[in-house]
């Protein structure tokens, strides 16, 4: 016993005082008390030798209630798990003297044991088994008492602070509280009841935000009082906070997920927040929970969700949820549930399931053409077993056969159809949308007869919904009908009903009535793309191409256009259709005034950075627009990147391809009527344009673009600027380095000689950019500079006469300066490669004026005046691509020799040289 009760003292010598029970030694008594465990009953019993009732189901119930109000952190308490442990080992305890017990009755014999049973148990009843009864008893009292009351965090020593904090603030000491559950969280941050109670006290002083906030976080520590979560989602709703709200909610359904009401308001809150999907998804929820006595309440929730899905194009969710509200309730469905599975399976493409919904849950009745012969009207179920069997005799035979095959001979055996005089009219319609689509036409036409017996005033829109069945099934003369009605009617007269009847007249060949009722559609509904579309091309092909282009014009204006993604698009389709005929027709000015429209949507905020503007101006009485550069422009784009990507998201119905096709129209044409300066502004501002000058290989098109346009337009400032990048990026490329030349010699430039001196420190070895130093150290008077790059150049290419002749010309130019040490060495050196000069080119009037010009320079006058009178017998050399008048070098001739004449004082023949070849 002395040992027994050493093992009990592990127990706090606080709980023995807070939770001490009267004592059980001195009187046990009969009856299970309530509160305990089924197992010590058990215990209890077997040792007093009473035979235990078992609980009963309210009081597993109770027992159940009670464990789920337990606080959360119970398992975690250290108090707790000593319980446990000291529970336990009393229990094996009990376990092992109930088995000695039982082990030394167990010789005994049956009778004898009935008749001293109770004396052996009371003497085997000792003081210790009792004492151990009575700490079970107590250990099980406290436990309930723990699941009762929520767990607190607040240590002892400070619960007579909260104490007196609630007392201060009961006697309205607000401010002295305050501090107390201050000094409380500092203390204990964990603790809840500091919190609820400046929550209170906040409240009571009407303000409402630190109210809500320590009310959030005093929930948030004692997380499993739903009420509290309630109260809290309120109190965020009324202060216009529907987020907080829903968590609030979310708190409270984990800890009841059963409950339906809170289900509900979340669900709620989600739609008025337009979460869609999270809506949905509770509503699933409470659709599960609903039992199957509310059928009415499932039904119409199912419905309204249907509804929803299919007003947010989820048509698989909407089928699911109505399938699902079939199969559960289908004694409960309505016709406007019909109404709604059958639109949804038609929008779904299956008009299988459509029809099979109608003829179950509608009455109607489908008669094939194996039972005419009897007319019996067969029940659902045998009609499903027969389909089962045929299905099965089809796949035993033929094999291969598919379901869908089985199915449309299933369709083509429907001769017939039954419906009740209480079908609705929405219904019946259904139904013939469904066989129309299956391809049933044999019943449709007295159904349809039926159908437009009554006025399209009163059911247009079923009218409708028949005639775009026809019209996909390409039954165009069965719609004609149907929609010739609608658009005579008052009520129906609608620019969607004269589209259809316009497709239709298009599909039958009548293109005159097409295009009239095309026009009505444009008139009632003038932002309709599609219909402008098809009308320009009936115009077209009617041989009205001035009809077919007010058709293409304008549907919205700038305004509009700049700020609405969709109208922006729908003008782009609507420019480049209308580009494409005037194109067609031959109008180049209007056509360009389209493509400039479009391509300025396009670079919007790459012209703007260009300083390139759109402008309208009048050009033979009639206004066309012209790409000019300004300065004054509007105002600055804050956020470049920002308004790039939202011009994207304004012109992606075209991908970057066909854009860089129409750039490069556009480009092309406006060299065509030779408006060089709107090209190249038009290249300027698409090399600004991000997707084009990323791209390398369109990059560099658009400056072979840009080029062209400036030597075409005399522009050789912009065109010596792309010239030059073009060089540093292609240097060893001839035909650029003539294309420089060119622009150097006629912009009369001096700024490209230290370009090319910096170029050739990068590449000394290339023999353009060598003979081009030459040249620019010729003309700005560095002879010795000159002479070593024209050297160099004649050691790669001795064969070449040009760089005989420079070297030639760069030693006459050096004997003829003033301060020359050695003035003959340097004309011989001159003449030595100016013969070689001759030598390699030949005796040409070319070479011959060359010669003369040197000596001429020399002042060898009677020998110039030979060479001079040579070369003016020779003819001109004859060039590809150079018009003779261009090379012919006797004007030159007749000019210097007229000047040694002059200057010797022969006039007459000075004059007659001049007269002959140099007066035209």
């Amino acid at each position: 016993m002395c040992c027994f009760l050493s093992q009990e003292s592990g127990v706090s010598a606080e709980e023995v005082e807070d939770d001490a029970q009267p004592s059980t030694s001195a009187q046990i008594p009969a009856k299970i008390e309530e509160g305990v465990s089924p197992g010590v009953q058990l215990a209890f019993a077997s040792m007093l030798g009473e035979t235990p009732e078992p609980p009963s189901s309210e009081e597993e119930g109770d027992e159940e209630e009670e464990d789920t109000l337990s606080y959360v952190d119970d398992e975690d308490d250290e108090d707790y798990k000593v319980d446990e442990e000291e529970g336990e080992k009393a229990e094996v305890g009990l376990e092992e003297k109930k088995q000695q017990r039982q082990a030394g009755r167990g010789g005994r014999g049956a009778g004898r044991r009935r008749r001293r049973k109770k004396e052996e148990e009371v003497e085997d009843l000792t003081v210790g088994d009792v004492f151990a009864l009575e700490m079970e008893l107590n250990r099980e009292n406290k436990k309930m008492m723990k699941e009762r009351r929520h767990r607190s965090k607040l240590p002892r020593a400070l619960r007579g602070l909260m104490g007196e904090a609630n007392i201060r603030y009961a006697r309205g000491e607000k401010e002295d509280a305050i501090l107390m559950c201050m000094e409380i969280i500092r203390q204990a941050p964990l603790a809840y009841e500091p919190f609820s109670t400046l929550a209170m006290i906040y409240e009571d002083d009407e303000d409402m935000d630190k109210a809500l906030q320590f009310s959030l976080i005093a929930a948030h520590l004692n997380p499993s009082d739903c009420e509290e979560w309630i109260r809290l989602a309120e109190m965020s709703l009324e202060q216009d906070n529907i987020r907080q709200a829903i968590v609030c909610y979310t708190k409270a359904i984990k800890y009841d997920p059963t409950n339906v009401r809170y289900l509900w308001e979340r669900s709620s809150l989600h739609m008025r927040l337009g979460e869609h999907k999270q809506c949905m998804d509770g509503y699933r929820r409470i659709l599960l929970l609903l039992p199957m006595e509310d059928g009415e309440h499932f039904m119409q929730l199912s419905k309204d969700m249907a509804k929803s899905y299919y007003e947010s194009n989820d048509l698989p969710s909407a089928l699911s949820v109505i399938e699902e509200a079939l199969a559960r309730h289908p004694t409960l469905v309505s016709d406007d549930f019909i109404n709604m599975a059958a639109e949804l399976y038609i929008s779904s493409r299956q008009y299988n399931k459509a029809l099979q919904v109608l003829v179950q849950f509608a009455g109607i009745v489908l008669v094939r053409a194996e039972s005419e012969s009897d007319l019996t009207v067969k029940t659902q179920e045998e009609k499903v077993v027969e389909k089962t069997e045929e299905e099965q005799e089809k796949k035993n035979e033929e094999g291969a056969t598919t379901e869908e095959e089985i199915t449309a001979e299933e369709n083509s055996a429907i001769k017939h159809v039954q419906v009740p005089d209480t079908v609705p009219v929405d219904l019946r319609a259904k139904l013939i949308v469904c066989l129309i689509h299956l391809h049933v036409y044999s019943p449709v036409e007295s159904l349809v007869q039926l159908l437009m017996e009554q006025s399209p005033e009163e059911i247009g829109d079923l009218y409708l919904d028949v005639g775009e069945a026809y019209l996909e099934e390409g039954e165009y003369m069965s719609a004609l009908p149907l929609l010739s009605s609608l658009v005579i009617s008052d009520k129906y007269n609608l620019a969607v009903v004269w589209l259809r009847h316009a497709e239709c007249l298009k599909a039958l060949g009548l293109m005159e009535a097409a295009a009239d009722s095309y026009t009505k559609v444009v008139e009632m509904a003038p932002q309709h793309l599609e219909a402008r579309l098809s009308l320009a091309t009936l115009q077209q092909q009617l041989g009205k191409p001035e009809c077919a282009l007010k058709a293409l014009e304008s549907m919205y204006d700038s305004d509009t256009l700049s700020q609405d993604s969709s109208a922006a698009q729908k003008e782009l389709k609507l420019l480049l259709h209308r580009s494409t005929l005037l194109k067609t027709q031959g109008q180049i000015q209007d056509y360009l005034d389209a493509m400039i429209t479009m391509i300025s949507m396009l670079l919007k905020v790459a012209m703007q950075r260009a300083e390139v503007s759109v402008r309208s101006v009048m050009v033979s009485g009639k206004n066309h627009l012209r790409l000019m550069k300004v300065k004054d422009m509007q105002p600055e784009i804050a956020d470049h990147e920002a308004a790039y990507l939202d011009n994207t998201g304004k012109t992606n119905v075209l991908s970057r391809e066909d854009w860089w096709q129409l750039l490069v129209s556009c480009v092309l044409t406006l060299c065509e009527v030779q408006r060089y300066e709107e090209a190249e502004l038009l290249v300027e501002s698409a090399m600004e344009f991000y997707s084009f000058y990323d791209n390398k290989p369109r990059r560099k098109e658009l400056e072979f673009f840009g080029l062209s346009a400036t030597i075409l337009d005399h522009n050789y400032y912009k065109a010596y600027n792309y010239i030059r990048l073009m060089l540093m990026e292609n240097v060893d490329l001839p035909q650029l380095w003539n294309i420089f030349n060119q622009l150097t010699i006629t912009s009369q430039h001096q700024r490209h000689h230290r370009f090319c001196l910096r170029l050739l420190l990068k590449h000394p070895d290339n023999h353009a950019l060598c003979v081009l130093c030459g040249h620019n150290a010729m003309v700005s008077g560095s002879f010795k500079h000159a002479l070593g790059q024209y050297v160099q150049a004649f050691q790669t290419h001795p064969n070449n006469p040009l760089h005989s002749l420079c070297v030639g010309l760069t030693f006459f130019h050096m004997a003829s300066q003033k301060y020359v040490a050695k003035r003959h060495t340097l004309v011989l050196q001159g003449f030595s490669f100016l013969w070689r000069y001759v030598e390699l080119r030949g005796e040409c009037q070319e070479s011959m004026y060359n010669l003369g010009r040197a000596l001429h320079q020399m002042g060898l006058t009677h020998l110039a005046i030979h060479y001079y009178q040579k070369a003016l017998t020779l003819p001109a050399q004859k060039l590809e691509g150079i018009s003779d008048d261009q090379v012919d070098l006797r004007r030159e001739i007749a000019f210097n020799l007229s000047l040694i004449y002059q200057a010797s004082g022969n006039i007459e023949i000075a004059r007659q040289l001049i007269n002959t070849h140099c007066i035209v």
